[in-house]
């Protein structure tokens, strides 16, 4: 239990970091941790850099607070699967993080396994 917790602390805290150093970048100044300037230049500084960074923040906060856990995890999978191939194959500079990311990501998508049991029910029985 204490794994999983700190799993969660250390993903929510990796995303709520990421999230406000976009928000800091996006502001005009100068980022307080490190960046990909080909991440910034393929966001660019409007919506979607906006709209990433918000889901980063929000879901870095309730993995804070452990609240809709398992709903964050299936946000972040598809963001995290972005991040992986965005440095893979264009900046590969921080794909140490990348990696380090989705390890967190699969080791709680493991532990709450049991969550999405229901998703995967070919047919369902309306109530």
């Amino acid at each position: 239990m204490v794994l999983i917790r700190i799993a969660e602390i250390l993903l929510g805290l990796i995303f709520l970091g990421a999230g406000l150093n976009g928000y800091v970048v996006l502001f005009g100044f100068e980022p307080f941790a490190p960046t990909s300037p080909a991440a910034t230049e393929f966001l660019g500084d409007g919506y979607l850099l906006a709209m990433e960074k918000g889901v980063e923040i929000i879901a870095g906060v309730l993995l804070l607070i452990r609240r809709f856990v398992p709903l964050v995890l299936i946000v972040l999978a598809s963001l995290i699967v972005n991040i992986i191939a965005f440095h893979l194959f264009v900046d590969i500079d921080l794909l140490w993080l990348a990696i380090v990311v989705a390890v967190l990501e699969g080791v709680l998508l493991w532990c709450y396994r049991r969550s999405y049991k229901g998703l995967l029910v070919s047919k369902t029985k309306l109530e």
